[in-house]
Order: structure tokens, then C-alpha cells, then sequence
């Protein structure tokens, strides 16, 4: 058995005004939720030689955070200001990039897809003052292989998928498909892609103690002939065990600190690391092919975006989606832009905000918020139209 590494990354992710909501309607929910995400730095702060975590924060989470009003409301439960600036400490953190609307890029517009992701640098680059994001984080694990060009365009090195949809192009052993990045091509572009170890993840979004995540790692790896890449992969501010106040009973302290404390010790072979390091000491291999999907949720694998495009009143909000995309990016080159830029920016982002994930996710709950935005951004795209000339007549 080759050495091990361990690349713990989190997704942090509110929907566009979620917290705020909390804040007014459930005060304890907003408290465990912005708890959760403060005790990470303060959690670490002593393990910096060691620490290695690999974080997603959404563009809307972001938005929230930096948010005077809302920093105001909440003061006495967090300073989310001092939250931000620890974010920034590279020893412990390396922040992915991914969608600012958490969409399922899969499934939104193709024309959309390159406005989401550029919106979240924008606002990522201010707050990390960082431009070099290697790594990307597909919100919901949702992938698909057309997204390989876009995300070289944007200068991401690395991306992340799951292990239930990764095929190997010929013969690999399954501890080399999941425990060694690889390179996947599409559209004569190509990109590594990091595999997360599903059960393990699993395991580590419901609770799990150091002994049994070193002993099922090592049973895990025990064959492999090269040095291990696990990852694993969840949610970070979901759940009791990262949203629990006891720290015998919450993920940092009865959990990872214990890891780092025995790898510190020299008393565990499985190394903390951050994905980028391991890439530059052992780079890729073999090629592979992703099937499109997404992680595994509560009650579904992931495969054909079932969670999102289940029921007809998903589909029909996709299909919207779709449908208003078209008129607007189709009447957006043709207008004159002096006069109809308002417009045109406040039509935009409210069909972006009209595609977050959680807006499909919990089905007949919240679906409607898809159209309310959509409907929001009618009048804008009315106007819009004014701006712009009529079709040519056909020659």
C-alpha cells in the first residue's frame, strides 16, 4: 500500500435570502447555520500546519455575508465580517469556484451557464482577493462533459465529480478509478477530474469517528500500487452533525480534529491535503468519461437529475426557464443597448436567481419562486423589446 492523501471538501450554500428569512421566522435554524459556518476557521486555527479543507460558497451565501444590513442583524451570533477575512487563510482553505446561483448547470440554459459562473468570480475575487481558482465545484455535483470547454475558458485546472458516474476509457482496476484523478476530454478540450468517494462521503455527512474513517480507508486502499487521492464531499452547514453546538457530537471535534491530531502524531498514514499540492507532485491519470449526473441526495442516486426534473411541475419550470432564456438572450443582440442596458441587467439576473437548484429541488414547495422571478423580469424584457428593431424582412 502507496502513501494516502485526504482532500476534505465542503459545499456551503443559502438560497437567495434564506438566511435572512431564518433570521425573522426561525431564530435557532439561522443561529446552528451561521454557527456552523464560524466554528470552522476558530475549529482550525491551531491545526494551520496541518489543516487542509477545500471549500464552496455559493454566489447568494456570499452576497448574504457581505451584506451590511444583514451583518447588523446578526450581530451577537456571528461576525461575519471576521468570518470572511478567516475564509482567506490559504494554509487552511482553498476556495473552488462554482455557479453564484447554485444552479444544476446540466439542466439551466447553455447560454446561462458561462453568466453564472463568471457572476461568482466577480464576487469571489473581491472577498478571497484571490484571482487563481484552480479548482471547481459543479453546485450539486450536477455535470455533464459539455461543461469541459467553458471551464478551461474560465482557467479552472481540476473539477470535481462523483464516483457513481465515472467510467474508465479501458481497463482500470476500481481502487484507480476512484482514488487517482484523471482526465476526462470534450469538445477538443480537456480537464482533470477529482473523484469523490461516495460511501465515504456519506459516512462523513452523518457522523462518523476518526478510528472508523482511518481503518475503512485503509481497507479501501489497501491495494493500490499509487499514491491514494480520497475525497470526500458534502454539504458543510447542513445536518446536526455539522450544525450541533456539543463539540463531543459535531464533525470538527469529534471528528476531523481527531484526524489531524493523529496524523500530526505520526500516528496515521492518511495525509491531509490540498488537491492542487497532490496534482503537482503526481499529476493525472488514464482517461475517463463522466456520465451526467449529480450527487446523491436523501432519497435519490443522482442519476438523469431525477431530484430536480421529477415531477411535472419541475419540468414545466425548466421548460419556462428555457423558453424566456431564448426570447431574452435572442432580443438582448438585437436591442440598442444605451437605453435598454437597465433592462436588460434586471431581466437577466432575476432568470439567473430563477434557476437556483433549491428552487427545483423541493418541488411543489418551491417551484413557484422560479416563476415569480420570471415573472419579475417580464416587464424588463418588454421593455427590452422596445429597444429592439424589427426582424429584417427576408430577402
Amino acid at each position: 500500500m502507496s502513501k494516502v492523501y485526504h482532500a476534505l471538501m465542503l459545499n456551503l450554500h443559502q438560497p437567495p435570502g434564506n438566511l435572512q428569512r431564518l433570521l425573522k421566522e426561525s431564530e435557532w435554524e439561522a443561529r446552528e447555520i451561521l454557527w456552523a459556518l464560524d466554528r470552522m476557521p476558530r475549529a482550525l486555527w491551531k491545526y494551520e500546519d496541518v489543516a487542509r479543507v477545500h471549500l464552496s460558497l455559493s454566489g447568494t451565501l456570499l452576497e448574504t455575508l457581505r451584506d451590511p444590513a444583514f451583518q447588523a442583524s446578526s450581530f451577537g451570533i456571528a461576525k461575519l465580517g471576521d468570518l470572511l477575512w478567516h475564509l482567506q487563510n490559504r494554509k487552511i482553505f482553498n476556495i473552488l469556484g462554482t455557479g453564484h446561483y447554485h444552479p444544476v448547470l446540466a439542466l439551466i440554459p447553455e447560454a446561462d451557464r458561462l453568466e453564472q459562473l463568471e457572476r461568482w468570480q466577480g464576487i469571489a475575487r473581491h472577498l478571497f482577493w484571490r484571482t487563481d481558482f484552480q479548482g471547481f465545484w459543479p453546485p450539486e455535483m450536477g455535470f455533464c462533459m459539455e461543461l469541459i470547454p467553458m471551464l478551461k475558458q474560465l482557467g479552472y485546472r481540476y473539477v470535481l465529480v462523483d464516483s457513481h458516474h465515472v467510467e474508465p476509457v479501458g481497463k482500470m482496476p476500481w481502487q484507480e478509478v476512484r482514488y487517482r484523478p484523471h482526465i476526462a476530454r470534450h469538445g477538443g478540450q480537456e480537464i482533470i477530474v477529482v473523484v469523490r468517494d461516495r460511501e465515504l462521503s456519506d459516512a462523513q455527512l452523518s457522523g462518523m469517528n476518526a478510528d472508523w474513517f482511518l481503518n475503512e480507508v485503509w481497507e479501501r486502499t489497501k491495494c493500490c500500487n499509487f499514491p491514494a487521492l480520497v475525497l470526500t464531499a458534502t454539504d458543510g452547514d447542513n445536518g446536526g452533525w455539522f450544525r450541533n453546538t456539543d463539540e463531543k457530537s459535531n464533525f470538527w471535534h469529534a471528528c476531523y480534529c481527531p484526524l489531524l491530531e493523529r496524523f500530526r502524531r505520526g500516528q496515521s498514514e492518511v495525509e491531509p491535503v490540498f488537491i492542487e499540492d497532490y496534482l503537482d507532485r503526481f499529476g493525472a491519470h488514464g482517461e475517463v468519461t463522466v456520465r451526467s449526473g449529480a450527487w446523491n441526495t436523501g432519497w435519490h442516486h443522482g442519476t438523469g437529475f431525477l431530484q430536480w426534473t421529477g415531477s411535472n411541475a419541475q419540468r414545466q419550470a425548466l421548460e419556462r426557464i428555457h423558453e424566456f432564456s431564448g426570447v431574452l438572450h435572442k432580443t438582448a443582440a438585437l436591442a440598442r443597448h444605451d437605453p435598454a442596458c437597465r433592462d436588460l441587467e434586471e431581466a437577466r439576473w432575476r432568470l439567473l436567481r430563477a434557476q437556483t437548484s433549491c428552487n427545483l429541488f423541493w418541488g411543489e414547495n418551491w417551484v413557484h419562486r422560479i416563476h415569480d422571478d420570471l415573472n419579475d423580469a417580464h416587464p424588463f424584457l418588454e421593455a427590452l423589446k422596445q429597444n429592439a428593431p424589427p426582424p429584417a424582412p427576408p430577402q
